[in-house]
């Protein structure tokens, strides 16, 4: 199976994992609250479904969240080595753990900005060295993960690119915008397969991912006019996601309404979860997603990795083999 592989077929209702009816007041960076009539819950998959309803669903649907591939401690684990990096910068409430990660309400959000907003000088160099870090490069192996992704994709050997990304994005801090992942790996096979891993407890008003129902072919059709538009730029120009084609911060839009309203003809829904530490969403290059504003109930500091797998033999984009630094330029 090639795992971007995806069917133009309808996408299958959505079952969600809350079945009292509620649906969460979402919004992203900018703009309105997402009306509910707009909202929708994402499909959750237990981990002992058939693998090829597995598969059925991912290409129906773009993306499939699977409950349960990592253990719950290994992942608390890492959460709370991340955190302690961060423990002496007043981000931490105070008399808190940083396995639970709260945030400190007396601090400044935008002072403690992640990847995905404009981090200051003394939060970037942590964030280099936590990015080459041993532990979070041994949490990138781990067996279970990596053995639930041969299964899925049908591959004898994955390749994991070096650049994973740790975000974390405290409440009322700026989150990722709106994007689909192959326009920031243009030099590069099509046909990879992106996990997102969120790293502890994530409630859907708490900064997690949300993903924009049936976006799959709006993905690729922006892509075509994205690259037809600058077809006459130097490679260099072409492949990068910051040239004067797209907007100055690699994202096409923070505001999820506006996104939304301007394509609805294309799309469904933004559709969210409740996700769980353990639990992994996969998802193609092309469906449009974003992260919903950190408005956490709890104060828990949003973290989550990106990782993006190609099988063995795969053409990778060589500025994403090398592990992710704060002035990498992508």
């Amino acid at each position: 199976m090639a795992a971007a592989e995806v069917l133009n077929a309808p996408a299958i209702p959505t079952l969600g994992n809350d079945v009292s009816g509620y649906l969460p007041k979402l919004r992203s960076n900018q703009g309105h609250y997402v009306a509910s009539s707009s909202t929708g819950w994402m499909r959750p998959t237990p981990s002992d479904t058939p693998i090829d309803e597995m598969r059925k669903r991912f290409r129906d649907e773009g993306y499939v969240w699977i409950k349960n591939v990592i253990p719950r401690e290994v992942v608390y684990d890492m959460r709370e080595h991340y955190f302690s990096q961060f423990a002496h910068t007043g981000m931490l409430a105070p008399h808190t753990s940083p396995r639970d990660g709260i945030f400190n309400p007396s601090s400044d959000p935008t002072s403690h900005q992640g990847i995905g907003g404009v981090p200051v000088d003394s939060t970037n160099a942590l964030l280099d060295a936590v990015h080459a870090d041993p532990t979070y490069r041994s949490f990138l192996a781990h067996p279970s993960l990596r053995a639930f992704i041969r299964q899925f994709t049908g591959w004898e050997q994955e390749r994991i690119v070096d650049r994973a990304m740790l975000r974390h994005n405290c409440p009322g801090s700026q989150s990722t915008g709106i994007h689909y992942d192959q326009y920031f790996l243009r030099d590069g096979d099509d046909e990879f397969l992106t996990a997102w891993v969120p790293i502890g407890d994530c409630a859907a008003t708490g900064g997690g991912l949300m993903y924009l129902e049936n976006s799959t072919c709006l993905g690729r059709d922006l892509e075509s006019a994205f690259l037809k538009k600058a077809e006459h730029l130097p490679k260099q120009e072409r492949i990068d996601a910051f040239n004067q084609y797209m907007a100055k911060d690699g994202f096409m839009s923070h505001d999820a309404v506006e996104f939304q309203g301007i394509h609805r003809e294309n799309v469904g829904r933004w559709l969210v979860g409740d996700y769980e530490a353990g639990d992994v969403v996969f998802h193609n290059p092309w469906m449009v997603h974003a992260a919903t504003k950190n408005e956490d109930a709890l104060g828990r500091i949003r973290l989550a990795s990106d990782l993006r797998f190609y099988e063995e033999g795969a053409k990778l984009d060589p500025r994403w083999m090398k592990i992710w630094t704060h002035d990498d330029g992508l």
